[in-house]
């Protein structure tokens, strides 16, 4: 399973800088689905916050998924 940006099916790395609508945020951590109807985590960090959100606020996407 990885984890893809859906603009360009590159895939998502740590340390990625992605813009969000407050602002750029660093790719910090990010978790695959833990059940089919899951679209997964990523943890994104501005300055010194770290935030969790759905892979969905950085236009990604989990592609070779098993479980569905």
């Amino acid at each position: 399973m990885r984890l893809v940006y859906d603009r360009d099916q590159s895939e998502v790395k740590t340390g990625d800088m992605v813009q969000l609508g407050c602002g750029v945020a660093e790719v910090h951590y990010f978790r695959e689905p833990h059940k089919p109807a899951s679209s997964g985590k990523v943890t994104l960090k501005t300055g010194g916050t770290t935030r969790e959100y759905y892979v969905g606020i950085i236009g990604a996407t989990w592609i070779e998924r098993e479980d569905q």
